[in-house]
């Protein structure tokens, strides 16, 4: 269970294709401007065929050109494969200004290759879904548990040097930490008060 930093695609795949594990965390949606504001086409919306190498838009148009993909410049980051549209297909198209940003040019569809655009689509559908909120809630503890750990006990920094001392550091201030929690536990015949859910919580709620 991990934050949003490490759930990039190409972290996932690597993660369940060399040592078979399953990443869970946020995969973020669609960035681009129309997604998070709902309007016009957005990637999504075309259809891409990985054995014909071509993309279909909404309005049926098959795409001309590909490029295959480009390089990135981060080990995380996934490769882009773009697929063009020419200026004739979309300058006459009646969705053009729900489509295409540019007023002269065509428009072009970036995806990354089939493998992790399979495995982006299927964690995006599972993140949606009752049970994968109802299992990721546990990672709300544990970064209660790291916030508790950098800010009231000062854990970003070492007081030691060495490995061997920096391992007792963290044990010893495990071992405060839990003490500091049961001292603050009611007592047994008392029922606890709820804990409230914490911001992360009621966002996967919504």
């Amino acid at each position: 269970m991990v934050d949003g930093v490490y759930t990039s695609l190409v972290l996932l795949e690597h993660a369940e294709r060399e040592h078979q594990v399953t990443v869970s965390g946020p995969l973020s949606a669609n960035p681009t401007r129309r997604h998070r504001r709902n309007e016009g086409f957005d990637r999504d919306d075309f259809h891409i065929d990985f054995d014909r190498r071509q993309v279909t838009c909404p309005r049926g148009q098959v795409s001309k050109g590909r490029h295959d993909p480009y390089p990135t410049s981060w080990p995380t980051v996934a490769p882009l494969i773009v697929a063009r549209f020419t200026k004739g297909q979309c300058q006459q198209c009646p969705d053009r200004p729900r489509c295409a940003s540019s007023h002269q040019g065509a428009r072009n569809v970036g995806f990354p290759p089939r493998e992790l655009r399979d495995l982006q689509v299927r964690v995006r559908s599972e993140q949606r879904t009752p049970t994968w909120k109802a299992r990721y809630a546990v990672r709300s503890g544990a970064e209660g548990t790291i916030n508790e750990f950098a800010h009231g006990h000062g854990m970003r920094h070492c007081r030691y040097r060495g490995l061997p001392r920096t391992h007792q550091q963290h044990a010893l201030t495990a071992i405060a930490v839990n003490i500091e929690r049961l001292s603050g536990l009611a007592p047994a015949e008392e029922a606890p008060s709820a804990r409230p859910p914490t911001a992360f919580q009621t966002y996967l709620d919504q």
